[in-house]
């Protein structure tokens, strides 16, 4: 990604975001932009369906799990089937996943994550971290994917994505990041993660490393379907757990840094927050998985570093608003815009 080959961030980036949050009264010039980003988010992954309202949106983690994803969290038969298929066709050629199947591998790893933790149980800000996620992915290199974006409900520092579109961030992450410029480094950093399908890369090598021996073991154990079904899930928690490669890491970052621009966001968002991981012990359990599936944090700022130089200064240093301060005023729809605290650009360090 050349990063000094970035277009200008319209001026109405900022406009639309704010109008999404209910900072500012929606007009005749900004309802296209409304329409086409303000879609509640459990009708994300099924766009034919009508967006329930407000009053009518589910409360509970289990309810939002379901809205967000639908049918692909329901165990059966069928399911275990379309991972045995799926399974078959990432130990086979990347060449032969169209971008449905793509989808579909990307639902069942998104059911793992929230097999692992629920979502967090607040419809307003699973509402607002949609409405961030996909102006972002809007200005992607894929922006016609079905793209979710969820918080689970958990306290550590996390980030995940699954192939098709599927976004995942912790609570403790919503906590601690220092503002929406942060946020938005890290989202521009997955989705990233999704254009360049390194999930689908690395599970592809994994499952072609090892495919003689799953053969094998299916075919004593007599139940090919679940079996590897089975393989498909244990695919997907090895990669979380392990993590992509060094360089996948590295590519999105950058590409992430150049996105997040694009969108109108302080390109030093995730630098910021990459000086945050470099503070963080490495025995802080909030942190431990982070920290482990990723590169050292100052490998990645040094990268950044070198990769950025002084090309994206004339972006940097706009007003911060935190993900409180965004939360507040989309609950309200104030007479006036309260001017929005600002702060200097995070630096660059060595």
């Amino acid at each position: 990604m050349n990063l000094h080959h970035i277009p200008k961030p319209a001026r109405h980036a900022a406009c639309t975001l704010a109008l999404l949050a209910g900072l500012l009264p929606l007009g005749a010039h900004a309802q296209d932009a409304g329409k086409a980003l303000g879609s509640l988010f459990q009708s994300l992954t099924r766009p034919n369906q009508p967006a329930q309202p407000a009053q009518a949106q589910p409360n509970s983690a289990a309810g939002l799990a379901g809205a967000l994803l639908g049918a692909s969290l329901s165990p059966g038969g069928q399911q275990a089937a379309q991972g045995g298929d799926l399974f078959k066709l990432l130990s086979q050629s990347l060449d032969q996943i169209d971008e449905p199947r793509e989808i579909q591998i990307g639902q069942q790893l998104a059911a793992v994550l929230l097999g692992s933790k629920p979502l967090y149980p607040d419809v307003a800000m699973q509402r607002y971290l949609n409405q961030l996620g996909r102006w972002i992915s809007l200005q992607s290199t894929r922006p016609d994917l079905p793209w979710t974006f969820a918080i689970l409900d958990d306290p550590g520092f996390n980030a995940f994505a699954t192939p098709g579109g599927y976004v995942f961030v912790t609570k403790g992450l919503m906590d601690r990041v220092a503002d929406e410029g942060e946020l938005a480094g890290i989202l521009a950093h997955e989705i990233t993660h999704v254009t360049a399908k390194h999930h689908l890369i690395a599970m592809n090598k994994t499952a072609r490393a090892g495919l003689l021996t799953q053969v094998i073991s299916s075919q004593l154990k007599n139940d090919l379907g679940g079996m590897v079904s089975s393989q498909l899930l244990a695919l997907g928690r090895n990669m979380y757990t392990k993590g992509l490669d060094q360089q996948d890491e590295f590519d999105a970052d950058r590409t992430g840094v150049a996105l997040a621009t694009r969108a109108g966001f302080d390109p030093y968002g995730l630098v910021g927050v990459l000086q945050q991981l470099r503070t963080a012990a490495p025995d802080d359990a909030l942190f431990a998985l982070s920290l482990s599936t990723h590169p050292p944090a100052q490998t990645r700022l040094n990268q950044l570093e070198q990769a950025m130089g002084t090309r994206l200064d004339a972006y940097a240093g706009q007003p911060a608003v935190t993900v409180a301060q965004r939360l507040s005023n989309a609950n309200r729809r104030p007479t006036a815009q309260a001017p929005a605290p600002t702060r200097p650009p995070a630096k660059k360090t060595n």
